[in-house]
This record gives C-alpha cells, sequence and structure tokens, in this order.
C-alpha cells in the first residue's frame, strides 16, 4: 500500500506537471485565441472602412466626374468668350491703328500748317518791327517838329520798406499797402488799379513814348536814352530830367545804387549804373571819334535847395570843395545864366565821375518815413561841349591825318595852357575856361546836355517829415508844382510862362521852353501804399507829352566850302 502510494504520488506529480503543461497550453491557446479574436475584429473593422472608403471613392468620383463636366463647360464658354474678346480688341486695335495713322497724316497737316504759320508769324512780326520801327521815327519826327516833350516812365519793383506803413496800423492794412497796382502793360502804357474798399476797382492806363516794368535793367534804360547824345554832337541842346515822388527811384536811375553813407558810384558794378554816368561815358566815346582837339568839356554840378541855387564845385582858397550860394538871371538874349559858375574842364569819364562825387558829397540829405536817403534838393548835372569848327574847310576839315594835325596844332597855338595840362582851375567864371582867338576861320559852337535829379514829391503825413525837414518839403513841393505850372503855360501858349516863380524853372528855362531836346524820365512806385503820388506822376507825364514847343533849334554850324 506504502509502495501503491508512492508510485500514485508519484503519478499524481506527474498528471500535475502534465497538467500545468496543459494549463500553459491552453493559456497560450486562449492568449491565441483572444490575439486572433482581435485581429478578427480589427479586420472587421478594416472592412467596415474598406466599405466606407469605397462609398466615399465613388462619391468623390461621381462628383469629380461632375466637376470635370462643369469646368469642361465653362472652359468651352470661356474659350468661346476669350476669342469674342480679343476678336473685339482686335478690331479695336486696328480701328486704332487707322486713327493713329490719320492723326498722323492730320498731325503732319498740322505741323505744315504751324510752320507756315510761324513762318507767316515771323513775317508778320518782322513787319510788324519794321513798322513800329518807322512809326517809332516818324512819332520822333513829329515829337521833334512839334517841340514835344519825350516822357519815359519806370516802374521799379516791390521794395521791404513798402510794407512799412511808418505808423502803427492793422495788419490787413498793411497787406494792402504792399499790394501792387501799377503795371507795365506793353512797352508804351501803364495799367493803374484804382480802387476804394467796398468799390470794384477800375482801370487806368496812361500812354508814354517807353515804359519799362520792374524787372527791365539799367541797360535797357539806357538804350532809349543814347540816341538823344549823338544830338549834342550835331548841334542840339539836350536835357534828361527824371520825376517822381520820394522813394521811387529817380536817383537810383539817374545816378546807380549808392552805398549808406558813401555817395561814390559804384564803378565795380557797370551793368548797375545810371544815366547820368553812362551818358557821359557815352558822349566821350562819340567825342573819341571824331578827330583830337576838335572838342572838349565842361562840366558844372548845382543843387536847387530850398529854393537857392548853390555851386557844389566852387572853391575855396584852401581848394576845398564847398557849396556856394549862386544866383540865376536871365541875359539880353532870354536865356538863364548863373554868373560865377564853376565850370571844371574834363577830358574823360573818370574825372567827370570824380567832380561830380565830390558834388554828390555836398548835397543835402534827410531820412524820412519813405526813404531813408530822401535827396532833399534839385541836382542839376551840365556838361558842356564846345566844338571847335573851322569856316573855310568845313566840308573837308578832317579828310586826311594831315588835316588833324594842322587841326591840333592850330587848337593848341589857341587853347589856354591849363586845357593842354588838363589842370582845373578853382576860379568861378560864366564863360568857357577855354578861349579861342577871334580868327575868321575858327569858331564855337557850344552845346548843352543837363541831366536833372529831381527831388521827389511828397505827402507830409506819409513821410512824417517835421522841423527843417518839413520846410524842405514845402520848397521841393512848390518848386515841383511851379515846374508844372510852366508846363500848362506852355501847352496852353500863354503870353506869360511863370519861369521865375521858382529858381529851378528859372534856371531850367531853356531846357524846358523848347531850345533842347526833353526827355522826362517818369519814376513811379506801384504799391498800393503811393497810389495817390503815383497817379500824380502819371497825370504829370501825361500833361508833359501834351506840350508843344515848336520846333528844338539847332545850334548853327559853318557853311561847307566846296572848294579846296
Amino acid at each position: 500500500k506504502e509502495e501503491r502510494i508512492v508510485v500514485l504520488e508519484t503519478e499524481n506529480a506527474a498528471l500535475h506537471l502534465k497538467l500545468a503543461e496543459y494549463q500553459g497550453l491552453a493559456g497560450r491557446g486562449t492568449n491565441e485565441i483572444l490575439q486572433l479574436y482581435a485581429e478578427h475584429g480589427q479586420q472587421l473593422k478594416l472592412k467596415q472602412r474598406s466599405s466606407v472608403v469605397t462609398q466615399l471613392h465613388g462619391a468623390i468620383k461621381k462628383r469629380l466626374k461632375q466637376d470635370l463636366k462643369s469646368l469642361h463647360s465653362f472652359a468651352l464658354e470661356l474659350s468661346k468668350d476669350f476669342q469674342r474678346q480679343s476678336k473685339i480688341c482686335l478690331y479695336q486695335i486696328l480701328a486704332a491703328v487707322q486713327g493713329i495713322q490719320l492723326q498722323n497724316e492730320a498731325m503732319q497737316m498740322f505741323q505744315i500748317k504751324a510752320f507756315d504759320l510761324e513762318q507767316s508769324l515771323r513775317e508778320v512780326t518782322e513787319r510788324y518791327e519794321k513798322e513800329k520801327q518807322k512809326r517809332k521815327a516818324l512819332h520822333n519826327s513829329l515829337i521833334e517838329l512839334r517841340g514835344n516833350i519825350r516822357v519815359h516812365c519806370r516802374i521799379r519793383p516791390l521794395l521791404p520798406f513798402d510794407a512799412a506803413a511808418g505808423h502803427s496800423v492793422s495788419q490787413d492794412r498793411r497787406r494792402s499797402f504792399s499790394e501792387k497796382v501799377a503795371y507795365a502793360a506793353d512797352d508804351e502804357t501803364v495799367l493803374v488799379k484804382c480802387g476804394r474798399p467796398g468799390h470794384a476797382s477800375v482801370n487806368k492806363t496812361f500812354q508814354f513814348e517807353r515804359v519799362y516794368n520792374d524787372l527791365e535793367s539799367q541797360d535797357a534804360v539806357f538804350a532809349d536814352v543814347a540816341p538823344l547824345l549823338t544830338s549834342l554832337l550835331d548841334g542840339y541842346n539836350v536835357c534828361i530830367m527824371a520825376y517822381g515822388q520820394t522813394g521811387s527811384g529817380k536817383t537810383y536811375t539817374m545816378l546807380g545804387p549808392q552805398l549808406e553813407g558813401n555817395l561814390a558810384f559804384s564803378i565795380e558794378e557797370e551793368s548797375e549804373l545810371g544815366i547820368i554816368p553812362r551818358a557821359t561815358q557815352e558822349v566821350f566815346r562819340l567825342i573819341s571819334e571824331k578827330p583830337p582837339g576838335s572838342y572838349w568839356v565842361e562840366v558844372s554840378v548845382v543843387e536847387v535847395y530850398n529854393n537857392e541855387i548853390f555851386d557844389l564845385l566852387a572853391k575855396d582858397s584852401y581848394g576845398k570843395v564847398f557849396g556856394v550860394k549862386r544866383d540865376v538871371v536871365t541875359t539880353k538874349e532870354g536865356k538863364s545864366d548863373v554868373p560865377l559858375l564853376t565850370h571844371e574842364t574834363v577830358e574823360n569819364a573818370s574825372e567827370f565821375l570824380h567832380l561830380v562825387n565830390k558834388g554828390l558829397q555836398l548835397r543835402v540829405t534827410h531820412p524820412t518815413l519813405v526813404h531813408a536817403h530822401s535827396s532833399r534838393s534839385h541836382l542839376v548835372v551840365t556838361l558842356t561841349i564846345t566844338t571847335v569848327v573851322f569856316g573855310d574847310n568845313f566840308g573837308t576839315l578832317w579828310e586826311d591825318e594831315q588835316t588833324s594835325q594842322r587841326l591840333n596844332k592850330e587848337a593848341s597855338c589857341t587853347f589856354p595852357q591849363k586845357m593842354r595840362d588838363n589842370k582845373s582851375t578853382s576860379s568861378s567864371r560864366t564863360s568857357s575856361p577855354v578861349q579861342l582867338e577871334a580868327t575868321e576861320k575858327m569858331k564855337q559852337v557850344k552845346t548843352r546836355l543837363q541831366l536833372v535829379d529831381l527831388a521827389g514829391s511828397e505827402c507830409v503825413g506819409m513821410s512824417g517829415v517835421t522841423g527843417a525837414a518839413l520846410r524842405e518839403t514845402s520848397f521841393i513841393n512848390r518848386s515841383l508844382s511851379a515846374l508844372a505850372d510852366v508846363l500848362g503855360a506852355i501847352a496852353e501858349q500863354r503870353a506869360h510862362v511863370p519861369y521865375r516863380n521858382s529858381k529851378l524853372t528859372h534856371l531850367l528855362q531853356d531846357s524846358v521852353g523848347g531850345d533842347a531836346k526833353l526827355l522826362v524820365m517818369l519814376c513811379i512806385s506801384p504799391g498800393q501804399k503811393y497810389l495817390t503820388e503815383s497817379m500824380q506822376s502819371l497825370g504829370f507825364g501825361t500833361r508833359a507829352r501834351q506840350v508843344q514847343r515848336g520846333q528844338v533849334k539847332k545850334k548853327n554850324f559853318p557853311v561847307p566850302s566846296k572848294g579846296k
């Protein structure tokens, strides 16, 4: 039994081992079954997904077929529309090309017409300029025959001090002061805009021989003055006078720019020189073209200050220049003359400018609210040109060099030594320092160029002058009024012309009365601030143009000899 128990236990242990082995196999089998179940489930899911994918694929394929069909139809329509648009564009391009060709043809025709018109315009312009020159020459001839006064008008540019009113005013009022109201409509017309606050502006025009705008240079001004200077050597007296209110540019026009505190001419800037230095240079240039020794020039400088005449070239015993009071008288021939007036002989423009500078240093100036260097006197610079002519052989006097040398020899024998040495004398005299011998062969002919820088008319309320300056203003305005009265009397051909109402008109009696070719240079300010004074100056110029003084007399030269 014990052996049987051992055997059974052994078998039982073997069976337990087998059981454990089978249990292990069963566990593995269960795991494999579970794994197979899981794989089967995944396969089922994959099949479901595959069916969904298949359905989706079919739907997408169906939708794609529909989209492709619609896209194909849209592409066909787009292609048809593009073909239509391309045809339309092609037609438009062809039409545009044809239009451009037509326009080119028209442009060529227009260019031909424009070229023809330009040529016609050029021809018309040339004819117009020729006719204008002819008209101007005829007008000048008419002026000379009638003895009319040439009047030129110069409009200065607006300057910084134009905006200053001189006293406290509103900003709008100050802005209106600087408004430009005077314009050069063309080279013969001045346009002035006259208006009052609350009223419509009225345009007034004034006609003159020449009008200069605010951009024209000193060269342009002198170019119209220069032809008068040739008359000097042809035997005519010439007077050039600057008229206008204070600060309108008279001294600048006549002398040129002057530095503050220094009245010397700015020779460095030749283009800015005024009429007086330019006229002198032109006179000496004209003289240089004549035989030497046949002309000589004397200069005198006077100012009319407070209705008194002062000789600005008179010298004291030490040779120092100082102003000496002179008087003006009427000679037996009815001409005005200043006894004891100093005449200095000059041989070139530099000597002349040197003397005029000396005189200008004595000229009275005074600052006002309108002009910082206002001239308080009328300046009269006179060039007396003495021509030496010979009666016997006037026509052939300068035909050859030998005749010129003979003239020089005779002139050197008859001219004073001080003339040959070019030394000026300080002695005052009424006649030429160069006296020729009273021979039948030699004769002197004197012509005179007067260059006048008038003092400016003033409105006392605007200039703000008081005391002595107020008295100066009174004399200035009265002398200018006397000048206007003289011109009015001549224009109306009165029996009596009031030359003696003022020393200025008495001094200028010969020039104003018809013994000289007279040019009045009107200078006006363009600003609204000076409208009243500008209108007064323009009115003066208009009245001066209407004066008929009769034909200007020419100095008689000896009759040319036909013999020899």
